[in-house]
């Protein structure tokens, strides 16, 4: 890391704490690339000093503050806060978005614009919800030590503190998003996910959650043994403080290859789930998005199933309860709309909103989300 970091030994099996402060740029990619950072073998950056002065200032400071909250978790109603921090555990990777218009040409060149932006189904979620106003959101994740300085800036500058532990062998993940602007931005993913679901059980420390009153999950972490044992850790810590859980699903592609009941097994005890539409569908074998919805309360108490363009539904107790609209626009990139919707939805749950009210946060957030290119919010320069 650059000189002006401090440091502080910590637990964890990877060693070291540093801190520091960045820079943020327009949302659609990072002041410089991800090249540099640590390069002597592992470490955990908790970042220090940055504040987001545009929306009050998540701020980033030593994470192991405050006290644990008191959140009953035995009835739906329970999954709002009160008040306290947003803890995301998940993925924090490079992403290199192409835009390009109609198919691919194979054996050949297609035009494209090609852009390198931070991203991270779990960075993204941390960084949208601090911008829709949560005033603590903390990030736990795993890097390599070729972008970690430069994912530390970005996630200060979007107003996250993050602890990002500094893996020895694998480099950041890099997904590699292809964009088609002829069908709907609809996207196509590669994924390398490097040393993002390297996240494992000694990363974990009941303290993460001292101060906070939401842990949220990213469904990535379920897609290798390491992760997925981090994640019972965690679930064990949050059910012992009585601090409500939420879990994106994050992917239709691996969930096939893990499978339903395996995932529905790993996410007991999980209070609000949020899968995309595909995901619901695969989820319960429903061709009907609202059935899907429904059926997958029957597992956890609140389902809030997005349904892209057409919005979201609120589904509790074996029925769907709401359907929210999405505000129309023209999607430019919807790389990280679910991702925002998430966000958002968080923000909204821990300023007291309901459910409805706060999908309906994710919807405006999601719409957002899609006029831009890559899938974080605009931070301030």
């Amino acid at each position: 890391m650059s000189g002006d970091r401090g440091g502080e030994v910590v637990g964890s099996p990877a060693g070291r704490l540093v801190g520091g402060a960045g820079s943020g740029d327009d949302g659609a990619g990072a002041s410089e690339g991800p090249g540099g950072g640590p390069t002597d073998g592992a470490g955990v950056t908790d970042g220090a000093g940055a504040s987001r002065a545009s929306q009050g200032g998540a701020g980033a400071d030593r994470l192991n503050t405050g006290s644990p909250a008191a959140c009953s978790r035995t009835e739906p109603a329970a999954v709002r806060a009160r008040g306290g921090g947003l803890l995301v555990v998940g993925d924090v990777v490079t992403d290199v978005i192409a835009r390009h218009r109609g198919p691919l040409a194979a054996g050949t060149d297609t035009v494209a614009a090609v852009r390198t932006v931070p991203g991270g189904a779990g960075a993204n979620v941390a960084c949208w919800a601090a911008y829709r106003g949560c005033a603590d959101v903390r990030l736990l994740g795993r890097v390599g030590s070729d972008a970690a300085a430069w994912h530390e800036r970005e996630l200060i500058a979007g107003g996250v503190r993050p602890r990002l532990v500094i893996d020895p062998r694998a480099p950041t993940g890099t997904v590699i998003c292809l964009v088609d602007g002829d069908a709907a931005a609809e996207r196509t993913f590669l994924t390398d996910s490097g040393a993002s679901l390297r996240l494992e059980p000694g990363d974990w420390c009941e303290a993460l959650l001292d101060g906070v009153s939401h842990l949220h999950l990213s469904g990535y972490l379920l897609f290798s043994e390491p992760s997925r044992a981090l994640v019972a850790a965690a679930l064990r810590s949050a059910r012992a403080r009585g601090v409500p859980v939420s879990l994106d699903p994050a992917s239709a592609g691996f969930l096939v290859r893990l499978g339903a009941d395996r995932f529905l097994e790993l996410v007991a005890g999980v209070d609000v789930l949020l899968p995309s539409r595909d995901e619901a569908c695969l989820l319960t074998g429903e061709p009907d998005p609202a059935a899907a919805a429904a059926e997958l309360s029957r597992h956890v108490p609140l389902v809030v199933a997005k349904q892209g363009a057409d919005g979201a539904l609120v589904a509790r107790s074996g029925a769907v309860r709401a359907r929210i609209p999405a505000p129309r626009t023209t999607a430019r990139d919807t790389t990280g709309a679910g991702d925002a919707f998430t966000g958002a939805f968080l923000a909204a749950l821990l300023t007291g909103a309901d459910a409805e009210d706060a999908a309906r946060e994710g919807c405006r957030a999601g719409a957002a989300a899609v006029v831009r290119v890559g899938g974080r919010p605009p931070t301030p320069r």
